[in-house]
């Protein structure tokens, strides 16, 4: 299934994989307004779709990849666009930043309310209707849904957070997200390895599409990776993929998704 603003591959398991930062197109009409450096979208989650589609269909997963920048409008935000990090640097549902701290706009040339509540309605709205409509259907079809949000970000960006971030970072919104042997189960996967460093609801404990999607009493349980972009490709422009350290963290990639895919939630 395809729309205007995303992609949806459906599979036969009760996994659906979400990957709301991938998208790195801007609107031509909207491309004014920005400063020229912003047209590159250097902080799209890249190349995530190469690093887990062949483990995807492997494990028959579903798939849901956006086609819009983050620039444009964030999916991973709340629609009120209230902070998701109280007292930290955040960045907003019409982002107005850069990762690095600087103006994402021209002066002047931000989006007022007007365009924001029509980026909402245009970009966000139907990506996160699809994204329920897939997890109503496994639930339909297994009884349950699996969600795991996938996400990339550069190690060091002080304007976010401080010093450097572990390679792997799980976030279930301090288990709120996902019962707790869920969590547990790939926790302990991502702790049975020594090559990358790894946090359980460090700096990055879910956005708004774990905390939202996540409902374990509706039988939905959701689970976010923010890893490293040092594990997988180059972290500056330009942005390649490396399919040498690729081939390194896949198969623990593949482990999370299929300890995901082993756990039967509580009868």
């Amino acid at each position: 299934m395809s729309s205007a603003v995303f992609r949806l591959t459906q599979g036969n398991t009760p996994l659906l994989i979400s990957m709301p930062h991938v998208g790195s197109e801007i609107p031509t009409d909207q491309q004014r307004r920005y400063v020229p450096r912003a047209l590159d979208s250097e902080d799209t989650d890249w190349h995530l779709e190469r690093l887990y589609g062949e483990i995807a269909q492997a494990l028959g997963a579903s798939l849901i990849v956006p086609r819009f920048s983050r620039y444009l409008i964030d999916l991973n935000r709340p629609p009120e666009d209230t902070p998701m990090y109280p007292g930290a640097s955040n960045t907003e549902l019409c982002p107005t930043r850069f990762f690095t701290g600087e103006a994402l706009y021209r002066d002047g040339m931000a989006p007022d309310a007007k365009e924001k509540r029509r980026r909402r309605e245009t970009y966000w709205m139907p990506y996160h209707q699809a994204l329920q409509a897939e997890l109503d259907h496994i639930k339909a079809r297994h009884g349950y849904a699996l969600l795991f949000d996938a996400h990339s970000i550069r190690s060091e960006l002080p304007w976010l957070f401080e010093g450097r971030l572990p390679d792997l970072n799980l976030g279930t919104a301090d288990g709120a997200a996902c019962e707790a042997g869920l969590q547990q189960a790939v926790a302990e996967v991502q702790a049975a390895q020594a090559q990358y460093t790894q946090v359980v609801n460090g700096r990055f404990k879910g956005g708004y599409i774990t905390r939202h999607y996540g409902q374990p009493a509706r039988q939905q349980h959701a689970v976010q990776l923010e890893m490293c972009q040092r594990c997988y490709m180059e972290e500056w422009a330009p942005y390649g993929y490396d399919a040498a350290l690729a081939a390194q963290v896949q198969p623990l990639l593949q482990g999370l998704l299929k300890a995901m895919l082993t756990w039967q939630p509580a009868a």
